[in-house]
This record gives C-alpha cells, structure tokens and sequence, in this order.
C-alpha cells in the first residue's frame, strides 16, 4: 500500500489531531500506532486509521505480546495482528524487551526479567514465532528501568545484539528509555550508547518524561524518571539523538507522545528538529 519512503521523522498518531494528520504534507512524514487499538473487524476506529493510511506510512508499535514471558505469544494476538499488518502495510512492526503476561495473569505494563540464557533462548523463540507469523522482520525496543534486576548473565547491549543474531530481527533504540535508565539505575548513558548494535536499529524513539513525587524530591534530593510520553523530548535526550545518529545514520525517528497531548502544530515544531537534523546527515557527502 505504501511505498518506501526516505528516512524522515514521525509522530505518535492521536485521534486528537485526526483531520491534521491526515493532511499534512510535511516531507518524510510518517505515523506510529499501537495495533491493539486497531485490531478490530470494522467500525469508525479502523476506517480513521485506513484513512491515514492512505495518505501517510504507517508503523505499528505492539504492547501486549510479552516476548519475556516463558509462554510463546498468543495465537489469537497474533492471528489478529496479522490481519491488520495485512491491511495496512506497515513500514515497520515493533514490539518490547519485556512481559505481560503469564499463566493466563494479565498485567497492564512492561515488565522486566534476568537476562539469562534461558530468557535468550525463550525470547529468541518467541520473535521468530512472531516474524513467521507476520511474514516479516521486526524491530524489538529496549526497556526503560526503574530498580536494578538481579541474575544478569549479560549487559543489555551484548543480550541485544545476541537477540538479533540468534532471531534475525532488528531494533528499536528508545534513547529517551535509555536516559531513565542511566539515571535510575546510575550509568553512564554515552557509555551505554557507544556499546549499542547500532548497524542492527532500525527505528528511534525520542519522548518526554517526568519526575516521580517531585516534592519528596526537593526534600531527599534523590529523583526517579518515569516514562511518561507527556512532556516534551528533554535537552540532554536530543544530545544522545545528535550523538547517536552521526554514527548510525539517518534513521527513521519518532516524537513519541502518549500524554498532554498538545496541539498538532506543536507536535510538527518538535519533530521538524528532528527532520532537520535527518535531512543535515542526508546531505552530507
């Protein structure tokens, strides 16, 4: 349905901005969607989203496979999710170093586990699962921390890069999850980055974050970030993104924004920074 297009920068897709969106004829323009939202038979929701479709590419970032958890992904999932990557076409599929879900237990968030040979071999497992069903590579993203896990066999760039190597698929590097991270946790977030399979990312996330109990903050002078995809891609993020990409490349970005969703002017402002700095390394000789 859609043709390839150059790397450019995208934007969360929004009911909020629908009519916007669809308009828009900003260069490299592209929109990012969760498909649990839109696995459906028919109805206005997918009718907007074959509407956007039509006009604009699309990539699909999943959120309830639960690749980490010891079961292989639900058959129904992915039954449905094929159909929509069917009908849609998109430039990309993702989904999360995480889990869900497990023994028939429900859980509405990512979480994380141990990297541990067996997790390698059961999460390997279970991408092939999914490209096979799909029919095509996927993207998988790197998590955001908030508490140290203990059991780590291995850093989370080497388990990456073995996941790739071992399934085939390639990444999604979050750098707004890697800035959380290396605060929580107390790395170094340059030195992580410079450790990263770079040749193997495919698509980049830049989002906002917030601060946990801000007040208790002022008092304690200790901080958690949290992942919030409500505020503005915070200064020191751009950095990472500068730093990043004059390595890897023009690749694909998107301005990920889930929260305080402000108006769609707005949004083009922020990811027309990104666009700029995309479309400075593309002319470069």
């Amino acid at each position: 349905m859609n043709a390839p297009i150059r790397p450019g920068a995208g934007l969360s897709l929004k009911p909020d901005y629908f009519q916007a969106a669809r308009d828009c004829r900003a260069g490299g323009l592209w929109f990012e969607v969760h498909p649990e939202n839109y696995m459906v038979d028919g109805g206005p929701r997918l009718a907007w989203l074959d509407a956007i479709a039509e006009r604009h590419p699309l990539s699909l970032h999943g959120v309830a496979m639960s690749l980490a958890a010891p079961a292989p992904p639900d058959a129904r999932h992915l039954r449905r999710f094929r159909k929509l990557v069917e009908r849609v076409d998109p430039m990309l599929v993702s989904e999360h170093l995480a889990w869900s879900a497990t023994g028939g237990h429900y859980y509405p968030d990512l979480l994380p586990f141990p990297r541990s040979d067996e997790a390698l071999a059961v999460i390997a497992d279970n991408i092939a699962r999914v490209q096979d069903s799909l029919g095509r590579r996927i993207a998988i993203e790197n998590p955001t921390h908030y508490l140290p896990v203990p059991g780590h066999r291995y850093t989370e760039q080497a388990f990456l890069a073995e996941l790739c190597e071992r399934s085939g698929c390639g990444l999604l590097l979050d750098i707004n999850n890697v800035f959380i991270s290396a605060h929580n946790l107390c790395f170094d977030a340059q030195r992580y980055l410079l450790d990263f399979p770079l040749s193997a990312v495919m698509e980049i996330h830049l989002a906002g974050h917030s601060v946990d109990a801000p007040d208790q903050a002022e008092d304690t002078g200790e901080t958690l970030l949290i992942d919030s995809h409500d505020q503005p891609v915070a200064d020191p993020v751009w950095e990472l993104y500068r730093a990043v990409i004059e390595r890897a490349g023009p690749v694909p970005t998107l301005i990920e924004r889930d929260g305080n969703i402000p108006s769609f002017d707005v949004l083009l402002a922020e990811r027309a920074r990104a666009q700029a700095l995309l479309e400075r390394l593309e002319s470069m000789p």
